[in-house]
């Protein structure tokens, strides 16, 4: 019975699900699995014989990966990703002509046959839009620390930029340091060190999460390190964009627990993240709070930062196939981070004899031996 145009729906983007309730419209024999000219046959019986038969035998042609004259459920799907990011000429006339001709009616839920979705998240890699938020936020860092140490000299931790935007026990009114402390290094290892992570893990998250969700990340994460640095430890200072890279590390753990059946080698990603988070934290706890070595290292904003990425990216970055059980993990993770969040700042409002004094003069200092 054919399908007519009238009843064609306003264009919109289709969910995996629905391409899937699409392609076993036509997948008779319920084994996923077409061949290509069934699949061509049926098209044209839908369409009453209108078909760029061309274009459409070259597209699934295309997604015949292995030359068997047969379009698999993951091979339509992979067709289908590839058009949308116009990594496929053919692919896109095919898709377009099946969004406009067959609209997908309710979904059909069963049990697929092969490995669906193995290798999908590392389909979603793009550089449309670039990746450029994390590159941006480093030549930032890179302009504050050189003019800092133009001004000031090499080394210093007075100059007019690390003095305005520091996080400083004693200047706590002063909002903004919770969050601008990202922006002032100590020293070009400390600067080169945090652009390397925050560069080599942030930009492959910008090419699947885009750059937004990103940045959302990373500004929790260095939000959180502040905030629970002055909880934990109130008389400590903070410089460096430490609360960020952890953030986009635990990000990329978020990510992987939440794509799972989407990502080649999940299992092993995993375990790497986890390792190298784990033994970072753990070698400053030990250097902390068993060898009492005053490094003057914020373990506090690193551990916070994970914990912020960790959260907000559940919430936010991008889940490919949402399950019943992520739905409810997504939420427990949001509720976590506001009451943590709250928690905080609660505590840094309402007992302020719990911190150092507060400087009321308009003298920067940042040391509270500096007369």
């Amino acid at each position: 019975q054919g399908i007519k145009r009238s009843d064609i729906p306003l264009k919109r983007i289709y969910s995996d699900n629905e391409w899937i309730a699409i392609f076993r419209r036509f997948d008779h024999d319920n084994d996923d699995r077409i061949s290509v000219r069934d699949f061509l046959q049926q098209l044209q019986e839908v369409s009453d014989g209108d078909i760029p038969i061309t274009a459409m035998e070259k597209a699934l042609n295309e997604a015949d990966k292995n030359g068997d004259n047969v379009i698999t459920l993951p091979e339509f799907l992979k067709l289908v990703k590839k058009s949308r990011h116009g990594k496929s000429k053919y692919g896109g006339i095919f898709i377009e002509y099946v969004r406009k001709t067959v609209p997908p009616r309710q979904i059909v839920v069963r049990p697929v046959h092969q490995d669906l979705t193995d290798g999908e998240y590392e389909d979603e890699y793009s550089c449309s839009p670039p990746p450029l938020a994390m590159i941006v936020i480093s030549l930032l860092e890179i302009g504050i620390f050189m003019y800092d140490s133009a001004t000031r000299g090499y080394g210093r931790f007075d100059g007019p930029a690390a003095t305005l935007l520091m996080y400083n026990p004693h200047r706590r009114v002063e909002a903004w340091r919770f969050l601008t402390y990202m922006f002032v290094h100590v020293g070009a290892f400390h600067l080169i060190v945090n652009l390397a992570v925050q560069i080599l893990l942030g930009l492959p998250l910008e090419m699947v999460h885009r750059w937004w969700r990103v940045i959302i990340v990373y500004t929790a994460g260095v939000v959180a390190g502040s905030l629970g640095t002055s909880v934990s430890d109130p008389n400590v200072y903070l410089a460096g964009a430490s609360g960020g890279v952890y953030a986009l590390i635990a990000a990329h753990i978020a990510t992987i627990i939440m794509n799972w059946s989407e990502m080649q080698f999940a299992f092993w990603q995993l375990i790497i993240f986890l390792l190298i988070a784990s033994l970072d934290i753990g070698t400053a706890v030990y250097n902390r709070y068993v060898l009492d070595i005053e490094d003057q290292i914020g373990y506090a904003a690193h551990l916070a930062g994970a914990v912020a990425g960790l959260l907000v990216g559940i919430y936010i970055l991008r889940n490919l196939q949402v399950r019943p059980w992520e739905k409810k993990i997504w939420w427990a993770a949001l509720v976590i981070y506001i009451i943590l969040m709250a928690v905080g700042i609660i505590i840094n409002i309402a007992f302020p004899s719990y911190f150092p004094e507060q400087y009321t003069d308009q003298q920067p200092k940042l040391y509270p031996e500096e007369q």
